[in-house]
């Protein structure tokens, strides 16, 4: 693989620091754009890669997110012990803040700090493909908890193209994990 490639690949694996609080992931997916969205919008389909709940789609409506990590795969792996209070499920609710489909969709995310950050998936179509930006802005600057985030994003991103392409992804925990510590080195933390 020439050096070019390599970067490209690096740049649609690996989330980045794009500025203070805030990191953005891309990723190639398989088309068409449609599909894409019903993976963010649909709560079955949501359900399979990161986590189900009710959407009212619209810009000032709720989104629920109940994740249940076990959910995400056929191999399923226990929870590391920092992560046993999240428990089996959690919950949390945001408010939408961007609806466009099939092309922008942001809400807020509770953080355990207390306060919203903001995620937003952008989708555009390319040549035979679908790249959907995340960039998940104010999630502060607590050095565990961005790991947390970046291994977080980085698994469930994983997740959602396993899914497109028809592949069933790895347990998430034990993939979470070994992000954790990639990202301890990326970011420079």
């Amino acid at each position: 693989m020439d050096d070019n490639k390599k970067k490209a690949h690096a740049a649609d694996s690996y989330g980045e620091m794009i500025e203070t609080e805030t990191i953005r992931f891309e990723r190639l997916l398989p088309r068409p754009i449609e599909r894409v969205w019903d993976y963010l919008t649909d709560s079955d389909k949501r359900g399979k890669w990161l986590a189900s709940g009710k959407m009212d789609s619209r810009v000032g409506g709720t989104v629920e997110l109940i994740f249940k990590h076990d959910n995400l795969s056929k191999h399923p792996d226990p929870i590391p012990d920092k992560y046993k209070d999240f428990g089996e499920v959690s919950t949390m609710q945001g408010t939408i803040t961007n609806y466009d489909p099939p092309y922008l969709l942001s809400y807020t995310w509770g953080e355990a700090s207390g306060t919203d950050s903001e995620v937003t998936f952008e989708l555009t179509e390319e040549a035979d493909k679908v790249r959907l930006v995340l960039t998940h802005r104010k999630i502060g600057d607590d050095p565990e908890q961005l790991i947390g985030i970046a291994a977080g994003w980085h698994t469930h991103l994983n997740i959602l193209t396993n899914r497109l392409e028809g592949v069933e992804p790895k347990g998430f925990w034990s993939v979470h994990i070994a992000f954790e510590e990639e990202y301890k080195h990326r970011l420079k933390l």
